[in-house]
Formats: C-alpha cells, structure tokens, sequence
C-alpha cells in the first residue's frame, strides 16, 4: 500500500490571482485542497518541498497528510501549474480523501528481472506501453506500485494487465486486458555484397563521374 508523506503548509486567508500572486513574492506555492463536500482549503507550501515530492517517481497515487495548524487532511496532488519559463511550480492542487471514498489514481509501473529475460538478453529492446496504470481503488488502499515479471519474457512477448502484481482489490479504468509492455527482437541489418567487390574491401569502388571506361582499352585517338 501507499506510503503516506507528511509534508507541512500555512493557511492563506484569501483567494484570487492577486492573493497567489502575493503568495509567490513571499516565496511560497500557493495551494488548494478541495473535494469532501466541504469548503476549499487555501494554503501555500514550501517551494522546496513541491520539487522535492514532483521530482521522485509515482507522485501521482502518493497520500500526502497536510498540517496546516488544524486537523491534518489526506489527500493527493490532481494538478500542477508551471511556469512558462523557469518551469518552476507555481500551484499546486490538491484532492481532500475522505475514508471509503473510491478514486481514480495513475499507479506507476515496476518492472523486474530484466536481466534475465531470454529476450532482453538475446537484445531484445523493452517498449513500455504504459508507466503508469489508472485505477479506481479505495482512498484508504492506494497501491504504492504494480509490479510486472520480465525474468520468463522472449522475443514479441508481452506484459498484460492480467500479468501484474499487487492489484487485488483494485478495477483498471480500461476494461479489458491491455498491455503493458512488448519485448520487441533486435532490427535486423541486411548487408547487401557487391560481388565485384575486391576481396577485403568494404564496398566496391564507385565509378567515376561522367561515366565509367571498360576496362583494358585505350581511349580512341583524336583526329
């Protein structure tokens, strides 16, 4: 199941593009919790935090407990605005869960034991159709991952829903048995050989531009 990550937030009194802006001048990411059937929540974090939490993997079925100075809420990140330039976050938005609830989340993919697929070895390449898989599942039972077995896998095999670990209790958006990922073979190089080529060299000699001599005659003489 999920890790639950804590992170800490202030209270923002107002709402609007004016108080967001004013957030940001003081430094912060300004926020909002919202879903529960109750009124929004408006907070600002901590910029270092939201980089933090946006740079490590799976961040989008991660629970994050938020204290704000009231009871602490649970909730996950749905949304995330960027700044044109600097990329860097400017707000980030937040879903309230509410226990028994069922949700809709993108679980990340992990997969193992490439290193002993009989085709990733033979130099098959893995084509991961999807990293992450949406689910709806229970707010209090977010999976932390799937997990998908690559050690049996050779060449034009796949991974199917069907095939993951980890997603009892759990029903895929998609309702039938997607893949995953492929093992794709190798592209085959067809090496084409100029059978007058001289032994030893790469490629023939290209003839010469204007046209080429038969070889052993001598050019007709002028006049």
């Amino acid at each position: 199941m999920a890790n639950v990550v804590t992170i800490e937030a202030e209270v923002r009194a107002r709402s609007g593009k004016g108080a967001a802006r004013a957030t940001r001048r003081a430094g912060k990411v300004p926020a909002v919790i919202y879903g529960g059937k109750q009124e929004p929540d408006l907070i600002s974090l901590d910029p270092r935090v939201v980089i933090r939490e946006l740079s490590r993997a799976g961040w989008q079925s991660r629970l994050y407990e938020i204290n704000s100075g009231t009871n602490p809420i649970r909730a996950l990140i749905r949304g995330v605005q960027y700044h044109p330039v600097s990329d860097a976050p400017e707000h980030v938005d937040f879903q309230r869960l509410v226990a028994g609830q069922r949700i809709k989340v993108a679980v990340p993919v992990h997969f193992e034991n490439d290193g002993i697929s009989p085709g990733i070895k033979r130099g098959a390449v893995l084509n991961v159709v999807r990293h992450t898989v949406e689910v709806y599942c229970d707010a209090d039972n977010i999976p932390d991952q799937f997990t998908a077995d690559l050690g049996p896998l050779d060449f034009n095999d796949n991974v199917r829903w069907h095939d993951l670990k980890g997603v009892e209790n759990v029903k895929p958006v998609i309702d039938r048995d997607f893949v995953v990922a492929t093992v794709v073979p190798p592209t085959k190089i067809e090496v084409v050989v100029d059978p007058n080529a001289v032994p030893g060299s790469p490629t023939a000699a290209a003839p010469a531009k204007g046209g080429s001599k038969a070889p052993g005659k001598a050019p007709p003489k002028k006049g």
